[in-house]
């Protein structure tokens, strides 16, 4: 049977798998061998077929042998981030019903606190109370366990608008799963077409959902995938420059800060192995993408899906040229535009963005969460909306959570951030709503000045809005920021702006 890893593994060994900036290259031979012992050490454990694992580890080849070790125990494993605090990390372990959990001691002080009472804890270095991962590792046999039976990933969403949620499905047939490569990586390897000299660079945390997921879809397909310790922007056009990079994978927050480099620097870019970059996670504004490819050349790409993994949207540069703002066409799932009722909307109307999944999720324990993301039929979303054109593209104008309503009107803040972007002086926006005696909600536009701005930005906001939006849609108020909120993955944290107005009103009514 092809297990992906593991035929390249006996195929070549000596191939090179995984690269980092600070630690040794591992090839497929070594990844296979750490896989098997993860695999035993969960097994020696005494951990059984749909128990837990979850793992709070810095970018590094532990976190992705011990996803493959996982899945060929039958487990689920949760990858956590460690720039969580000490009770987020433990509402995860928690909530997860973790049986086992991976650490690095450099996490000491949050996980000290958030993983007491988890029966089997391992970490990366000396952690008091925790068994040292490297030497229980080193115990165990580097051979396959017996009766592997395929597992899965079970991701945390973001939390961007409340406690994560994980998302779970099933575990794959055991007389089905081994069959070609595992369920997290199949779909990418036909999706993206990775191969066996794809080198692709991941600047982003393996916590989150794409950068893990690609990163082990490559390990799957043969290639290598050359993983950052952290994102800084002229680190990664130096590794673009230098390590024969021929995919990668961005969100825009990346882009801001790769712009914002000395115009020298990019200058003297220049990367031409570099030929398929895709950027997804957050909305990228239109003004934004067009200088990326300005710089970049048409290779610039973008898909929209989400840790849920209902469906999957992608647009090549040439196709989003001719429509600026979309997100593409469907290749996994079949997309539908429903109004509030659950009812089909013709091309051009916007509603709640569905699709008819492949396989469907639910929420790990939240059935009332996963009704809400469930419609009649059987769709599911991941909460934004959207309209489609005539010819299928689809286009987001704003996630369910986010919208506004103010006098009984629904209003879009990506329609208002969008245009305000649009403005050379503004380096970006977000929109979130303050409670309103009158209107109920009113939106206020947090504006992060951009190098051309002055003192006067926020009445030539004002101004602008007043021309290129309907007067429904007209900012509140417009305050000047230096920065924006925003998760790690560089998502703009639209619920801290929103409980900030909701505490201001609030004092407000109380000192009126």
């Amino acid at each position: 049977m092809d297990y992906g890893l593991r035929d390249w593994a006996r195929r070549e060994p000596q191939r090179v798998a995984l690269e980092f900036e600070s630690r040794p290259a591992m090839t497929y031979g070594e990844l296979e061998t750490q896989a098997n012992r993860f695999a035993r050490l969960f097994r020696a454990c005494g951990l059984q077929r749909g128990d837990h694992v979850c793992g709070i580890l810095p970018n590094g080849p532990e976190v992705v042998a011990a996803v493959w070790g996982a899945w060929r125990c039958g487990l689920y494993y949760t990858p956590v981030a460690h720039t969580f605090s000490a009770r987020e990390i433990a509402y995860v372990v928690q909530n997860a019903d973790s049986s086992l959990v991976l650490g690095d001691a450099r996490f000491a002080d949050k996980l000290s606190e958030s993983c007491e009472g988890i029966p089997h804890r391992f970490a990366i270095g000396d952690l008091p109370g925790w068994t040292n991962l490297d030497a229980a590792l080193a115990a165990q046999p580097d051979t396959p366990v017996s009766n592997e039976a395929p597992g899965a990933l079970m991701m945390y969403s973001s939390g961007t608008t409340g406690a994560p949620k994980g998302i779970w499905r099933p575990l794959p047939d055991p007389a089905k799963g081994h069959a070609g490569p595992p369920s997290f990586a199949r779909d990418l390897i036909e999706i993206f077409g990775f191969a066996p000299d794809t080198r692709f660079l991941s600047p982003a945390p393996l916590y989150h959902a794409a950068p893990l997921r690609w990163s082990l879809a490559i390990t799957a397909s043969g290639g290598t995938a050359i993983i950052m310790d952290r994102f800084d922007a002229e680190r990664a056009l130096d590794i673009l420059e230098t390590r024969g990079i021929t995919l990668s994978q961005w969100v825009p927050t990346m882009f801001r800060r790769m712009l914002a480099l000395p115009e020298a620097r990019r200058r003297a870019f220049n990367a031409p192995l570099h030929r398929d970059c895709w950027h997804a996670a957050a909305p990228c504004p239109p003004a934004l993408k067009q200088q990326m490819i300005d710089w970049w050349g048409p290779i610039l790409s973008e898909y929209y899906a989400g840790s849920e993994s209902v469906g999957l949207t992608r647009i090549s540069c040439p196709e989003w040229l001719e429509r600026p703002g979309s997100v593409g066409r469907a290749v996994k799932g079949v997309l539908h535009i429903l109004d509030d009722r659950g009812q089909e909307l013709p091309p051009g109307t916007p509603g709640n963005v569905y699709f008819d999944p492949p396989s469907r999720f639910a929420y790990y324990k939240d059935a009332a969460k996963t009704e809400g993301k469930t419609s009649p039929q059987g769709y599911q979303t991941f909460g934004e909306i959207g309209y489609v054109d005539a010819q299928g593209y689809l286009f987001l104008t704003d996630r369910q959570e986010d919208m506004i309503i103010s006098g009984g009107v629904n209003i879009y803040p990506q329609e208002i951030e969008h245009a305000i972007e649009t403005m050379p002086e503004v380096a970006e926006c977000c929109v979130a709503p303050i409670p309103d005696a009158d209107f109920g909600e009113r939106p206020v536009a947090f504006v992060v000045p951009g190098p051309a701005a002055d003192a006067d930005l926020a009445a030539r906001v004002a101004a602008y809005c007043r021309e290129a939006l309907g007067s429904t849609k007209q900012p509140f108020q417009i305050r000047l920021v230096a920065d924006l909120p925003r998760s790690d993955a560089g998502k703009t944290l639209r619920r801290v702006l929103r409980a900030q107005l909701v505490q201001e009103a609030a004092q407000t009514e109380v000192n009126a």
